[in-house]
């Protein structure tokens, strides 16, 4: 298994836009990854950057490092975004190892403390994220935020 990063590896642009798409997109929301993944492979700015992994092939999970994840804390960057993990991948820690190297690759863009909004209570404190309040999405919404250094 390999996680990779599209920004290093620009012939996955094509299938992480659709893998993206497949498991966080809606019709209304289809554009959002397909024009940020394409223009994250030319930015000169070291956010977004889109993770897939990768076993035999296959993808089989994905997660983003991105200025903001649609919440109100726009004060608090960067946010890892989009975990997803297979469930027949599931148990065998690669939610982690997408979290440590999206937090490895914000502490080398500079950033200490990366951020998350989700819905689940006790998976990210078993990997250092703690929470810190309540955040709000454009349609109405509310998600945890969850906060942890990025070393």
């Amino acid at each position: 298994m390999q996680i990779i990063n599209v920004r290093e590896h620009p012939e996955y642009k094509e299938k992480a836009i659709k893998y993206f798409q497949t498991k966080w997109a809606n019709e209304n929301s289809m554009k959002v990854y397909e024009n940020c993944i394409t223009h994250s492979l030319n930015t000169e700015s070291p956010l977004p950057i889109w993770y897939l992994i990768v076993d035999l092939g296959e993808i089989i999970g994905c997660a983003g490092l991105i200025t903001n994840d649609f919440i109100s804390r726009m004060d608090l960057w960067p946010w890892i975004c989009a975990l997803y993990v297979e469930k027949s991948y599931r148990g065998r820690s690669l939610g982690k190892e997408l979290l440590l190297r999206a937090k490895a690759d914000a502490e080398k863009a500079g950033f200490h403390k990366v951020y998350l909004c989700a819905d689940l209570t006790g998976y990210y404190e078993k990997y250092g994220f703690t929470y810190i309040g309540e955040g709000y999405h454009p349609w109405g919404s509310s998600s945890k935020i969850y906060e942890s250094n990025s070393r």
